[in-house]
């Protein structure tokens, strides 16, 4: 029914609805953004421009329309794996710092800087198994900008600190912000995801309910069985590569097991040679402490023998005038007198004469008596 208004004159004139209700303009068909001189920047531009903002504040840019959304997920993406790799370097100079031995790993200044990049470097592997394997196939980007940031800070706090929080301090507000990332992605968004995946609508097409005969839905479902089922010969050899590979796996599982007994046998003899070395040390202290006493008795002793032999060469020495004088008042000198004084002082002796020699020696004397 068509709608009528009066005009000026009192006629009267249909009315279409057009011309009632004021016209919307119809949504224009996407065209380069003339009008926003950011995004008529080209990428490179506009990625250096957005390098200033947080992470966090990029991911809520893609909002902004489609190719800011084209950006920004592009840049969440680099920024996930440049931490990856800042977090790499950084655990590369510490470890570079610290000693091998665990025992002086522990009580070293930096233990607690290896705590908190060990701890991040298991948050970061638990994002990249959550995420990327949606990203690599190009059906979201790392949604996350807040956790790059909290690494971030993570990462420079423990660089730009001598003694550090503990790793449970410090990586509270991480464990937090990503655990809840990750519980909301695996619980929203992977659902919704699986369902692009390639090749799952297909399998829903093939597990779901028959589609009704037609014209053409036979051919189209024989042909994609046709070209999807696999032969019973390309079966058998993907069986026997899985029991291949599960043997394969239960061996690498021994392996690991026995290498890991190993590990904790060396890590047994290494604390029983540590505690070795540490007693020899002691027992070697302990001679040489015994070695400088008695170097200190012995020189005692060497000094003490050098001051008592000096009295008695002096007192031998003051001794030997007086039977000299003796016997030069009587005038005769006995050789084995003279002998004996020249034995005494130290002299070079001389060689006595033969036993007969005395008791004619002792005649001629009495005569002359």
């Amino acid at each position: 029914m068509a709608a009528v208004v009066v005009s000026a004159d009192g006629g009267v004139a249909p009315l279409d609805s057009d011309s009632v209700s004021p016209r919307l303009p119809s949504p224009a068909p996407e065209q380069p953004h003339q009008n926003n001189a950011l995004l008529g920047l080209p990428i490179v531009a506009i990625e250096t421009i957005l390098n200033f903002l947080s992470y966090d504040e990029i991911s809520l840019l893609r909002l902004v329309c489609k190719r800011m959304d084209m950006i920004c997920q592009r840049m969440l993406n680099q920024g996930f794996l440049k931490v990856e790799r800042y977090h790499s370097l950084c655990q590369k100079q510490v470890k570079a710092q610290l000693p091998r031995r665990e025992s002086e790993r522990r009580n070293h200044s930096l233990a607690r800087h290896a705590d908190i990049l060990a701890a991040v470097e298991t948050r970061l592997s638990l994002l990249n198994m959550t995420f990327m394997k949606y990203v690599d196939s190009n059906l979201c980007c790392f949604i996350p900008g807040k956790v790059i940031d909290e690494i971030y800070r993570v990462l420079r706090y423990v660089n730009s600190t001598r003694a550090p929080q503990r790793a449970h301090e410090v990586l509270q507000e991480l464990r937090d912000i990503s655990s809840m990332a990750m519980e909301y992605f695996d619980e929203k968004i992977v659902p919704i995801l699986k369902k692009r995946l390639p090749g799952a609508d297909l399998s829903g097409r093939l597990i779901g309910s028959a589609p009704v005969a037609g014209p053409s839905t036979s051919l189209t479902t024989m042909s994609l069985l046709a070209k999807n089922t696999p032969s019973r010969s390309e079966m058998t050899k993907v069986q026997q590569q899985v029991k291949v590979n599960g043997a394969s796996m239960t061996a690498l599982r021994r392996e690991m097991q026995e290498v890991r007994v190993k590990q904790l046998e060396q890590q047994k003899q290494l604390q029983d040679q540590e505690q070795k070395l540490l007693e020899q040390s002691q027992v070697i202290g302990e001679q040489n402490a015994r070695l400088a006493e008695l170097e200190h008795k012995l020189r005692e002793l060497m000094d003490s023998a050098v001051g008592t032999g000096a009295p008695a060469v002096a007192s031998s020495s003051s001794s030997t005038p007086a039977p000299a004088a003796s016997t030069s008042s009587s005038g005769v000198v006995s050789p084995v007198a003279s002998v004996a004084v020249e034995g005494e002082n130290g002299l070079s002796l001389k060689r006595p004469r033969k036993c007969s020699d005395l008791p004619r020696h002792s005649k001629r004397l009495r005569s002359k008596k």
